[in-house]
């Protein structure tokens, strides 16, 4: 038997004692977002069901600066033992592209465990503007400084989508960023500006109420939570925005680790409790392979990277 032969033996023994060891300590999942949004809820609701499968605690820890990019920058830089994980949003893959301070590369610096939920925006407009349906939305389009968009943030999901709308219709929008959703919203509601593609769970109770017209969904299919709005896609061909959320760990964490914790959250989504929570978020619960996550965020990178670049967005 050669050495190298011979080592390589031995790291795969130790790596498989470990993982059969695994865990002997509390796990941290972290959020780089602030509590009470989609994938806080998300990772609050998977954590204690995961607790019960590894027998650990989890303690989920919060760290919301520079969208994200301060927490991810660490979790990069953690030991890549199972014991620190995080749970990300659509910005994770977005990111790079917008903020000088990106110290990491979040497809090689990190390995995926799933994708856990996905949610499609909607597209809605404010009653009182004369639009319809998405053919009205191309007509006013084309007339300079006549439709106006509220985001939640220069570099958001919402201002991306917004864009990908603008170029995918060759129609003249006019961006308006505000500091978060909620004030984005109520100008919204209030008839400020025309319209906004935004998370469904922050429009749809407005749709509900007749406050704001849907015209379409960002997904390539129907969504059960408002299934009578078809997908942009039907008018216009090819386009697709969704928000998600995935749970990911640093590069070089164990694979037979990231089989059990894969397990572990692949049990917590599951239950039929989590499940109904997430539903009520707005959300399709996923639950997919480690491949598919990797293969996703590949593709979510290339998209959003290539809207970024094209349309010369950045952020201050």
């Amino acid at each position: 038997m050669s050495f190298k032969y011979a080592l390589a033996l031995l790291g795969l023994v130790s790596s498989l004692a470990l993982a059969q060891e695994y865990p002997t300590k509390p796990i941290r999942i972290l959020v780089p977002y602030p509590p009470g949004g989609v994938t806080d809820v998300a990772a609050r609701l998977v954590a204690p069901k995961m607790s019960e499968t590894l027998g650990q605690p989890i303690i989920i820890e919060n760290q919301p600066a520079a969208g994200g990019v301060v927490a991810t920058n660490a979790l990069a830089r953690s030991a890549p033992d199972g014991y620190n994980l995080g749970v990300v949003f659509d910005s994770f893959a977005t990111n790079p592209f917008l903020y000088k301070g990106v110290t990491h590369d979040p497809l090689k610096d990190f390995v995926p465990i799933s994708l856990m939920v996905r949610s499609p925006q909607l597209l809605v407009v404010h009653p009182s503007k004369g639009i319809k349906n998405i053919q009205d939305l191309l007509t006013q389009g084309k007339e300079k400084n006549k439709v106006f968009f509220s985001t939640p943030g220069a570099g958001t999901s919402s201002r991306l989508s917004a864009e990908l709308l603008k170029s995918t219709a060759n129609i003249d929008i006019t961006l308006v960023s505000y500091r978060g959703g909620a004030a984005a919203l109520n100008d919204l509601l209030g008839g400020q500006v025309t319209g906004m593609i935004a998370s469904m769970a922050l429009v749809l109770p407005h749709v509900q109420t007749g406050k704001l017209l849907a015209l379409g969904v960002s997904s390539p299919n129907r969504s059960p939570q408002i299934n009578t709005v078809a997908p942009i896609a039907d008018t216009l061909p090819g386009f697709e925005a969704q928000s998600w959320t995935g749970m990911i760990a640093p590069a070089g964490t164990p694979k037979p680790i990231l089989d059990k914790l894969h397990a572990a959250l692949m049990k917590a989504l599951a239950s039929p409790d989590v499940r109904e929570k997430l539903a009520g978020q707005g959300v399709e619960v996923v639950g997919n392979t480690q491949a598919e996550f990797a293969e996703w965020l590949a593709k979510e990178s290339q998209r959003w990277g290539k809207v970024i670049k094209d349309r010369n967005i950045t952020v201050e």
